[in-house]
């Protein structure tokens, strides 16, 4: 546990925030984002902010427990993102393989 009023305090509250802020605008990102690419950028880094915030948890709480949490939750995140980028590839070539070819327009 943090003692009140410790520097250390006041810097793990600034990074609660700061992440706080970051989650949310990740989130922007993943609903909005304008390609499959994008939300997968983001889907990655919301989960780089969850390894984040729960080993900051750890810190503030004095709990080890949390920093086995956010190893494991990285491990998974690191996983889920690659099983995503290669979905993504392989929608991407579907999609370029189903498009017209130009020799077809060639007289």
């Amino acid at each position: 546990m943090l003692s009140d009023g410790s520097l250390l305090t006041w810097a793990v509250d600034i990074a609660f925030v700061i992440l706080m802020a970051a989650m949310v605008l990740a989130f922007v990102r993943l609903a909005l984002g304008p390609s499959l690419p994008d939300r997968v950028v983001a889907l990655d880094l919301i989960t780089i902010l969850a390894v984040a915030f729960s080993a900051l948890f750890a810190i503030s709480s004095g709990k080890q427990a949390f920093l086995d949490v956010a190893i494991a939750l990285a491990l998974i995140a690191f996983l889920a993102t690659v099983a995503f980028a290669r979905y993504a590839e392989r929608s991407q070539a579907q999609a370029q393989d189903a498009s017209p070819t130009d020799e077809a327009n060639d007289d």
